[in-house]
């Protein structure tokens, strides 16, 4: 029994170093993977090498599955590019598996020092996460030492022999039972060293062992496949691909299955050797001969799972992926174009506020009341992503722009309720007391309005792009802007002055306006202070010294 309990413990740690593996590789370099997977794939070559390196990188196929799902799902890429990197992720996978059953004893304890040396002195840095790397690397070089020596007398046991010879070599069986290893161990990688392991100590024949590699490919499809549950059609079109690919390895396998066997096991290497060079092998050839049909395979799956239009309109997140969360860059990237998305809608509701304000339309119409639904939408989707990612894995720079999306997030979906509040307003002053601006008030308005829109879009930018020149310009607009407030505001006074009928009717609508403008002018220019809060010191309090002097 302990020693059943010593091998799954070494599965179990060979599966937990792949994990770190793959986790910190894409913490550190999860943007970059991005460019090299989503650039450059117009041809299929290029994908497929791409998709070797990437799985290489970080250790797993289904890691690689899940990006590039993700990336066909956002429209960053098209089907038949993804189709040939997952297969050169296929092959990618068979590359690792030569290179970790090499004797690598001496570099297991070397790694696994150097990681945590690295790790705990610089968690937050890219050598900290490259430390999180090393200690993963180590792990996985110890785990197979533990599984060969847990192995060894396991093979003695006759209840075990019996287990084992109940595998006749049946390749359908056996690929079943390597496809079941490979979900529960959730990593192909995982399964076909362990077989190798196994095989090396005599417990399987070789018959045997390439059926449950090949059933190990199998399993990693069914995994891809199932991981894309939640996606949109278009992503999982591309682990249904992959998944196809694999069957149909296995259907070209079999009639050549026996002589190939033969002919390996007449070859003077061990049975490890031989399970690894065969998987190597097999996958290497099935994905070069099909490379060609990748664009009938994408063909056939688009009919297969064709986009469905949705049922209702309401409107859904387009950019936050879920499979993204484990890499920071990648799910900050998301967010912070899904927060433009919100963005995009308050500019609508302004734009449809100057046609309220000049009588044009009702003030509040369906489409402005779709569009407030749309930004509750979007901003509780936006903040539910952003809770699931783990923050204490962040980088300091990560830390600060996750910060500052939940900033800007919150800060938009309280202008979507102060403009709502706003057209009510408008609605109740001109429907219930059918009140109106004076000309000379409704011209101050609107020209305040439109400086309230272009500050708006001045400040996405800014939050986009992080530029100091801009941030700045959004500060002075900002001044001036609330310059502009304050002579309105006296301006209004002096007509009251004069006894304008339309200005005293309107006068508490009027100067509610010009303040709810002045919160949103404030809450839109908020992202120059992220910006500049750590450059621009002066700037700051210069600003912060002219609102105390002017703040009523």
């Amino acid at each position: 029994m302990l020693t059943l309990l010593n091998l799954l413990s070494a599965v179990a740690l060979l599966i937990w170093g792949t994990h770190i593996v793959r986790t910190g590789i894409l913490r550190v370099y999860g943007s970059n993977l991005r460019h090299v997977i989503g650039q450059n794939v117009s041809r299929r070559m290029f994908a497929f090498v791409a998709g070797i390196v990437v799985t290489a990188m970080v250790q797993s196929s289904n890691a690689t599955a899940m990006l590039v799902t993700s990336f066909v799902g956002q429209g960053l890429m098209t089907l038949t590019p993804a189709l040939a990197t997952m297969l050169g992720a296929d092959v990618g996978t068979a590359l690792m598996a030569r290179v970790l059953t090499f004797d690598l004893s001496w570099l297991s304890p070397l790694l696994i020092f150097l990681g945590v040396i690295f790790f705990l002195s610089r968690k937050q840095t890219r050598a900290g996460q490259l430390g999180r790397v090393g200690i993963g690397l180590g792990l996985i070089i110890l785990a197979l030492q533990l599984i060969v020596e847990a192995a060894a007398p396991i093979t003695h046991a006759q209840g075990v022999k019996v287990i084992f010879a109940s595998l006749t070599g049946d390749i359908l069986l056996d690929a079943l039972i390597g496809a079941v290893f490979a979900m529960v161990s959730y990593s192909s990688l995982a399964a076909v060293l362990l077989t190798a392991t196994l095989a090396g100590a005599g417990m399987i024949s070789l018959p045997v062992a390439v059926g449950l590699v090949i059933g190990a490919n199998i399993g990693s499809g069914v995994l891809a496949f199932l991981s894309t549950s939640m996606q949109n059609a278009a992503g999982r079109q591309v682990a249904l691909g992959s998944l196809l690919y694999k069957l149909i390895g296995l259907l070209l396998v079999i009639p050549v299955l026996d002589p190939l066997v033969a002919w390996m096991d007449s070859l003077n290497y061990s049975a490890q050797e031989l399970v690894i060079g065969f998987h190597l092998l097999y996958n290497t050839l099935r994905c070069f001969v099909l490379l060609p049909t990748v664009g009938i395979m994408a063909r056939f799956c688009a009919w297969l799972l064709p986009e469905r239009e949705h049922l209702n309109g309401a409107i859904k997140p387009r950019h936050l992926d879920p499979t993204a969360l484990q890499t920071p860059g990648l799910a900050l990237a998301n967010a912070v174009r899904e927060t433009l998305r919100i963005g995009d809608l308050i500019d609508n509701m302004l734009v449809n506020m100057r046609d309220v304000l000049h009588g044009k339309q009702t003030a509040m119409t369906q489409e402005m009341r779709t569009l407030s639904d749309d930004v509750e939408v979007l901003y509780s989707s936006v903040k539910l992503y952003l809770a699931q990612m783990p923050r204490e894995d962040l980088s300091e720079q990560d830390s600060r722009r996750w910060a500052e999306i939940i900033e800007l997030a919150i800060n938009l979906k309280l202008a979507s309720d102060l403009i709502e509040r706003m057209l009510r307003k408008v609605q109740q002053q001109k429907t219930a007391m059918r009140r109106s601006f004076s000309e000379d008030g409704l011209e101050e308005l609107s020209g305040l309005h439109s400086q309230l829109i272009d500050n708006l879009r001045l400040g996405l930018t800014v939050f986009l792009s992080a530029d100091p020149q801009s941030a700045r310009q959004l500060l002075r607009e900002k001044r001036r802007f609330r310059a502009q407030e304050r002579r309105l505001a006296h301006a209004h006074v002096s007509r009251l002055q004069r006894k304008v009928l339309q200005s005293i009717e309107t006068s508490s609508l009027h100067l509610e306006l010009i303040a709810d403008m002045k919160r949103l002018n404030s809450l839109f220019c908020s992202s120059a202070y992220v910006v500049l809060e750590t450059s621009e010191i002066g700037a700051l309090q210069l600003d912060d010294a002219v609102d105390t002097h002017h703040s009523p």
